[in-house]
């Protein structure tokens, strides 16, 4: 049964879960539904609701909590780390149906020893252009799944208000002694896209 966190809540992702290596990393959220088609929603959405494209990323930091290079950013423009270790599953446009939007594989065992947290991300693609908010987004959530059984292991649901914000730090995966340890982040901020995330690491 999956662990429910809370923002700011951390919890021990391998210690409890004796052999995990191979995970599954899924990241969900949907548009808000314009009724009104009026009003600032219906101005910003032009009415008929333009798509709103969200995308998740993992940057992959050291110990000194920097990024090394830039291949450790993990996103749809480069869906693989240089080892394998993670993988992304590809772009998704919209965010419509149920489910995961977009998924991370990762290998626990295969991440580089220089690896010491895994950052996951989602920003929305042109936002400044689109005048596009996460106050657009519901439903946002990450999940871990162990990939051996497909048993869910934590989840956890983005609660606050990120009206304003156009990316989000949605979760940490990180080294904790020999074990892994998962953190809810959920801290939104305005910057103008990932470069933007990636550059604060840098």
């Amino acid at each position: 049964m999956a662990i429910n966190l809370q923002k700011g809540q951390r919890v021990d992702l391998t210690k409890g879960n004796p052999g995990l290596s191979k995970i599954m990393v899924g990241l969900g959220w949907d548009p808000v539904q314009n009724r009104g088609g009026g009003g600032l929603l219906g101005s910003l959405f032009g009415g008929g609701g333009a798509n709103i494209d969200c995308d998740a990323s993992v940057i992959l930091l050291g110990e000194n909590g920097k990024l090394r290079n830039n291949s450790d950013v993990i996103y749809f423009g480069n869906l693989r780390s240089g080892d394998g270790s993670v993988q992304h599953s590809g772009d998704n446009l919209t965010g419509a149906g149920d489910g995961d939007d977009e998924q991370i594989m990762i290998d626990l065992s295969r991440v580089p020893a220089h690896v010491h947290k895994m950052i996951f991300v989602v920003n929305i693609y042109d936002s400044v252009k689109r005048k596009q908010h996460f106050g657009m987004i519901q439903n946002a959530f990450i999940r871990v799944v162990n990939s051996a059984n497909n048993q869910e292991i934590i989840h956890y649901n983005l609660t606050d208000d990120y009206s304003g914000k156009t990316s989000l730090i949605v979760g940490e995966i990180y080294r904790h002694g020999s074990d892994w340890k998962f953190a809810a982040v959920g801290t939104g901020t305005a910057s103008t896209g990932l470069s933007d995330v990636v550059r604060s690491y840098s």
